[in-house]
């Protein structure tokens, strides 16, 4: 085979340049085509050459997409693994759905669930001629709150045991949940859940302790453990989602059921925020948010909405880059006041990424309010651009997008 060698830097040439150039030349030697030394003003001239050529796979294929793929992309719909409903599927491939959740329970196993997301990987789109794979999620956190059960799969223990053990255990334990999940065509867990339910609260706390799904009480005690579940889900392949920020331990009402749910008590700088962080730090790729407001950090706006919460709080103090993910902007009762659309839009325009909704059947009113505010407004089209991207380099890490 041919050898290519990437151009000397000669006098005169700045490092930026030079690296564009050289970027050109070594996808040209992996036969890809397209790609402009005038792309040179977009480089950061401390980044490896090795991960430039990564980056640009996401870059290639936004650029490949139409509107409606791309806009597609941002959203996460629901699909019972059970008894698939074949109109949904068939609403959410026309509307370029770019990730599903199985929701609702199944005790079918992980052969028959395997077989259903293989059906739904093959309506995923292609562009540029190569597939865009589906994120593929449930919430397999253990205990009440466990999506996929059956042969092949483990009957795991409510996350306040999984508190108990040493994180050494519970990291092994996760990597084998996450192989089990794997195995399933699961590609991306919505767990773990990184909240913190004080003792005095307990089961009083009707989305978390009411079911046991904190890992214990403390930070002290959430963050090591929640951080050992990411970590074992990650060992396997499968993508991990902290939830729900900024956290959920301390309301008295569940979003999912409620309206109005206020946190009055967690600031940006409380104890119950260390397991986020510590998780991000750990490697997280996903954090979903909370549809309650949280009074003491944005009174104004419920945290889905709360470009506070997102843009300062998650990004700009925590410094997390990876994706962002709704609570469920469907079914929640929490958000029901909101028209769909909307509820879309907001969150998309607080720094959001992917919209979960449990209810497929409101994605196409939300895809057009959300292709309307991108023709009204270039920053919100900036931020969809941004969103786009981390979906699909989140992909790429899970082996669904390749540019070879």
């Amino acid at each position: 085979m041919a050898s290519h060698q990437s151009p000397t830097r000669r006098p005169g040439v700045s490092r930026r340049v030079w690296l564009a150039s050289a970027l050109a030349v070594s996808l040209a030697a992996a036969g890809v085509a397209g790609v402009q030394v005038s792309r040179a003003a977009t480089i950061d001239p401390s980044t490896p050459l090795s991960k430039l050529a990564a980056s640009t796979c996401a870059d290639r294929t936004y650029s490949a997409m139409t509107t409606a793929q791309r806009v597609g992309q941002l959203f996460m719909g629901g699909v019972t693994p059970s008894a698939p409903d074949s109109k949904r599927i068939a609403l959410m491939q026309q509307y370029h759905v770019g990730s599903v959740f199985l929701a609702g329970r199944s005790k079918a196993g992980t052969a028959a669930t395997k077989s259903v997301v293989d059906g739904l990987q093959a309506k995923a789109d292609t562009v540029a001629g190569h597939r865009v794979g589906l994120l593929v999620s449930t919430d397999q956190e253990g205990g009440q709150v466990q999506v996929l059960s059956g042969p092949g799969f483990s009957t795991i223990p409510s996350a306040l045991t999984q508190g108990t053990w040493t994180t050494t255990q519970l990291r092994s334990a996760s990597a084998g949940w996450a192989k089990e999940l794997k195995s399933a065509g699961v590609n991306l867990n919505l767990a773990p859940v990184a909240d913190v339910v004080p003792a005095s609260l307990g089961t009083g706390n009707p989305p978390i302790g009411k079911f046991n799904r904190e890992f214990g009480h403390t930070a002290a005690v959430v963050a090591p453990h929640s951080d050992a579940f990411l970590e074992g889900s990650l060992q396997s392949g499968v993508l991990a989602t902290l939830k729900h920020f900024p956290g959920l331990g301390y309301v008295r009402g569940n979003t999912d059921t409620t309206a109005g749910v206020v946190d009055s008590v967690t600031t940006s700088t409380s104890s119950s925020i260390t397991p986020f962080k510590s998780g991000i730090q750990a490697g997280a790729p996903f954090v979903m948010i909370s549809s309650a407001t949280y009074s003491k950090i944005d009174a104004k706006n419920r945290a889905a909405f709360s470009s506070t919460v997102i843009q300062t709080l998650l990004r700009k103090n925590l410094g997390f880059k990876g994706v962002v993910i709704s609570d469920d902007l469907g079914n929640a009762v929490a958000v029901k006041a909101v028209a769909p659309g909307d509820r879309a839009v907001k969150f998309l325009s607080a720094g959001g990424d992917v919209v979960l909704t449990v209810e497929p059947n409101l994605i196409p009113a939300m895809t057009k309010a959300v292709q309307s505010r991108m023709t009204q407004s270039s920053a919100f089209s900036t931020q969809v651009n941004q969103s786009v991207h981390r979906i699909l380099n989140a992909k790429q890490k899970a082996g669904l997008l390749t540019c070879s």
